[in-house]
């Protein structure tokens, strides 16, 4: 489904379209061949393998970007909430072959715009074509930084150290030795790379040894006691 009249609604509410005028949308989205398409849960919405000649922006539903090792066994990377984009840095890299599948985790809308379109800038030289470039340049820096943070919180070899690692980062964050985290246990599990029962049983013993409280995902720390 293309967009040739009107303008989605809350498309200015995502970071992508940050600091563009309502009135502006439609011409954007026009400019750079904005298409709509749904899916159905389960279904592939891009192949590993294919290469990406558009970025995807989800307008409703959940996506999820999975990765398949050699064995066949599959692993949920993100997922992809509503106003977010994914395929941007392969997008960006033309010819280059997907090394994830994004799939839809329930019935999904998505909006794809094209990356020639977005990277080759209007004759006319229209600012909120260079805002989406700068807005597309900060959201890919900031996946950077969360994929930094990622690797140094799973470097440690032990569950504790990237236990540590990561609660000292979130207390940084927060300016405050107490906090709340944004994932559930088995999500803390998955991003830290740890099996969900060894990470709560590294909970309880840091909780005993005075290092941590703990209440779901509330944490207090001790660093006095490290």
């Amino acid at each position: 489904m293309d967009y040739n009249d009107g303008m989605e609604p809350g498309l200015s509410g995502t970071e992508l379209f940050k600091g563009i005028d309502d009135s502006d949308i439609p011409s954007l989205l026009s400019c750079l061949s904005a298409e709509r398409k749904e899916y159905c849960k389960g279904e592939t919405i891009l192949h590993e393998g294919t290469a990406a000649e558009s970025i995807g922006l989800v307008l409703s539903g959940m996506a999820i970007i999975s990765y398949c090792d050699a064995w066949g066994k599959s692993s949920i990377l993100s997922h992809i909430a509503p106003g977010a984009v994914f395929a941007e840095a392969y997008a960006c890299l033309p010819g280059e072959k997907l090394r994830i599948t994004v799939s839809a985790a329930e019935n999904t809308e998505v909006m794809f715009l094209s990356i020639g379109r977005i990277l080759t800038p209007c004759p006319s030289g229209c600012g909120f074509h260079s805002a989406i470039i700068r807005n597309l340049l900060t959201i890919s820096a900031k996946r950077n930084l969360r994929l930094s943070a990622k690797i140094l919180h799973t470097s440690p070899k032990s569950i504790r150290g990237r236990l540590v690692s990561y609660l000292s980062e979130c207390a940084k964050q927060n300016g405050s030795l107490s906090f709340s985290i944004p994932f559930s246990r088995q999500q803390l599990a998955d991003y830290l790379s740890v099996d969900r029962s060894a990470l709560s049983s590294e909970i309880s013993k840091m909780q005993r040894d005075g290092i941590i409280e703990c209440r779901r995902n509330l944490f207090t720390l001790k660093p006095d006691r490290i």
